[in-house]
Parts: C-alpha cells; sequence; structure tokens
C-alpha cells in the first residue's frame, strides 16, 4: 500500500505540530511533500529536516535566506511568500492540512482545493469568509472537506450526510473559556497573559482569545453551516466545562449521537489523517469514571455576545460572516498588543457590523476586498476609543 503524501500549511503551530508527531510515529503510512510556517524559520527546518519533507516554505520573504541557510546540503527545496505558500498548497498531495492561522489561509485554501487534494480543513476562517465560494468549489472537482476542530470533526463522525432531513439539530459544545463564570466587571481587566491560559485545550494565542471571548463558537456555528448544510435554526450551542463530548447531533425520532474523547487535538487530526480508516494514537484514553460527572449549561450571550453577533451574521449572510471575521481578528491582534481592553474586542466587532453593510461576494477577490474594508472600519472603531 502506498504512502499517502501529505502537504501541511502551518506545520509550526498547534494543530500542524500535532499533525507531525502523528505522522513521525507513522513513517511508513505517510510522507511529507511540503511544510510552511509564517517566520518560525528554526521550527520550520527542523520539522522539514526530521519529516524529509521535499518543499519547505517561510512566509516571510525576508526570512527566505536563512531558512536556505538552514537547510542547505539536505535537498529540500525552499521557498518564500504568500505565493510560495499558494504553491506548496498547489503541489497536489493526497491531503493538505490547512492549519495556517486566519484571514491568511484562505488563498492557500482554495488553491489546496483547486489542486484536488483531499482537504483537511482547521482554518475555519476560510468556511466563515467564503463559505459557499469554497464549498462550491469543492463540490465541483470532487474534494472531500474533512473538518479537522474537534466539534465539527465530531459532527462529522455522528452525522449521516446522506439523510439530513432525518437530523433535527446540530448541538455544538463548548468549555466556556478560562472566564466562564466571570462577571463582565472582572472580565474588564483581563490581560492577555491572562486570556490566553485556556483549561482544557493547548492552543495558539488567536484561538485562545478567541474562546475567551467565545467568538471561537460563533465562527464555529458559522463553519458548521457551511459543513453540513443545514438551515441556521437547527444549531445550537451548549456549554460543557469538562470538553469530554466534543459535539451532538439529534435525530428526528430523539436518538442523540455525541461523539467523545480526551482534550487532544491529536484525536480528531488522526481521524481526518486516516479517512476513510482509522489509526492508532498516543492520545489518553477517556476514563469516564475518574471524570466522574459531565455538566452542561446553556451559553450566556450577555456576558459572551460574540455568540449573538455570530447568530445574526450567520443568519443575515451575505458579506456579514467575512466582515465579523476580519473585524474579530483585528480587534483580537490589537488586545494581544495592549492596545484595547478585552471587553472591546466584541465592541468593535459589533460597530464594524453595524457600519459595513457591502453585497455579498461573489468570488474570492470580493471576500478580499471586504476583508481589507472590514479592518479599516475597526482601526477607525478603535482609533475613535482611544481618542
Amino acid at each position: 500500500m502506498s504512502r499517502k503524501s501529505i502537504t501541511i500549511l502551518g506545520a509550526t503551530g498547534s494543530v500542524g505540530s500535532s499533525t507531525l508527531d502523528l505522522i513521525d510515529r507513522n513513517p511508513d503510512a505517510f510522507s511529507i511533500e511540503a511544510l510552511t510556517a509564517y517566520r518560525d524559520v528554526e521550527g520550520l527546518a527542523l520539522a522539514a529536516r526530521n519529516s524529509q519533507a521535499k518543499l519547505a516554505v517561510i512566509g516571510d520573504e525576508s526570512l527566505s535566506g536563512e531558512l536556505a541557510d538552514a537547510l542547505s546540503g539536505t535537498g529540500i527545496e525552499t521557498a518564500s511568500g504568500a505565493q510560495g505558500i499558494c504553491d506548496a498548497a498547489q503541489r497536489g498531495a493526497d491531503l493538505v492540512m490547512a492549519a495556517i492561522v486566519g484571514a491568511a489561509g484562505i488563498r492557500p485554501v482554495m488553491d489546496a482545493i483547486e489542486a484536488g487534494s483531499t482537504l483537511a480543513l482547521a482554518n475555519k476562517e476560510s468556511l466563515v469568509s467564503a463559505g459557499a465560494i469554497m464549498t462550491r468549489a469543492a463540490k465541483e472537482r470532487d474534494v472531500a472537506i474533512l473538518p479537522v476542530d474537534s466539534e465539527h470533526n465530531a459532527i462529522f463522525q455522528c452525522l449521516d450526510p446522506t439523510r439530513p432531513e432525518r437530523v433535527e439539530r446540530i448541538v455544538l459544545t463548548a468549555s466556556g473559556g478560562p472566564f466562564r463564570t466571570w462577571d463582565r466587571e472582572a472580565m474588564r481587566a483581563v490581560t492577555p497573559e491572562r486570556a490566553v491560559q485556556h483549561p482544557n485545550w493547548s492552543m495558539g494565542a488567536k484561538i485562545s482569545i478567541d474562546s475567551a471571548t467565545m467568538m471561537n463558537k460563533g465562527l464555529e456555528l458559522i463553519e458548521a453551516a457551511h459543513l453540513f448544510g443545514l438551515s441556521p435554526a437547527q444549531y445550537a450551542i451548549v456549554v460543557h466545562p469538562q470538553s469530554v463530548v466534543h459535539s451532538m447531533v439529534e435525530y428526528v425520532d430523539g436518538s442523540v449521537l455525541a461523539q467523545m474523547g480526551a482534550p487532544d487535538m491529536r484525536t480528531p487530526i488522526a481521524h481526518t489523517l486516516a479517512w476513510p480508516d482509522r489509526m492508532e494514537t498516543p492520545c489518553e484514553r477517556l476514563d469516564l469514571t475518574a471524570i466522574g460527572r459531565l455538566d452542561f449549561e446553556a451559553p450566556d450571550t450577555e456576558r459572551f455576545p460574540a455568540i449573538a453577533l455570530a447568530r445574526a451574521a450567520m443568519e443575515e449572510g451575505g458579506a456579514k460572516p467575512a466582515i465579523l471575521n476580519a473585524a474579530n481578528e483585528q480587534a483580537v491582534a490589537a488586545f494581544l498588543a495592549h492596545n484595547i481592553g478585552f471587553l472591546q474586542i466584541t465592541g468593535i466587532v459589533a460597530e464594524v457590523l453595524d457600519r459595513y453593510t457591502p453585497p455579498a461576494p461573489g468570488k474570492l477577490d470580493d471576500v478580499f476586498a471586504i476583508d481589507r474594508e472590514a479592518r479599516r472600519y475597526a482601526d477607525e472603531a478603535m482609533e475613535k476609543q482611544a481618542a
């Protein structure tokens, strides 16, 4: 049986590193076509050497020489820049793991789809901002989109896609983040250093902040709508602090199927790597007797307004999800730079959604134009608040 070729976009981040860990444990099953990173030359070079990748791409063009020096004599091809990352996505690997964070991953994701590679999608922003365009392209090319996010992967495992009329609703679970029990006044003083400390998952800074505001769950609502095709009213969120039940599918007869497991991203990653088969992982096995209890509660949209903002954007559709994503990225970056407060993040997003109402995007370039303009509106809103 031939080895499955893999390209990892965002190889030095949390998802990319976990993917490489699983591949390293199964060297006979996989080969690395290409790896990319934005600025981590040392991490990228080490990963490329260890995995015997054919190509390594650094996104920051100013670091191209440094990467070439680091891989000199290895026979590994090097490239740089946004186009280099897109070229890596287009190389026709059997599977592309799309793990770039944020809107920066949109173009490479589309390139992977157009190249006909199976897509393991950890870049939720692609479907949030350009879902209709992406899913249409995937359908035209018969490309499978395999969700990597633990919630969507759980749904994927529980859902019967051949009979959607049997589904009553889909329930996405949320940990509630590090401030699940905090009131708004306490959250007002939250620092970036505190906000990135997620209680259950090990994630990058941006995703950790999104989890803390619960915007991450709002983005996942929109992503789910594009992945699974049900009406907006058929998606619900429930807070589940233990992060053991990753999501649920409720059928019309009252049956509820849930996918469960320890909170380790290597489980859903392994599912996409081996799909339609399964592979062994070193993940901790679930011991329900040791956990003892599983708690569930309704999300508080007053303390966490991001959920309501995302649901409204999902229901309105058009350009609103792309605006939501761009404004949120801009506000989160400002918070991480200590330029705005934690509670200002969702306030900025709400203001941009209210002020900016362009027509729906028809092609990818329209999405990028909306993204740029939404970021400009967000910058204006932050400057106004700082004045």
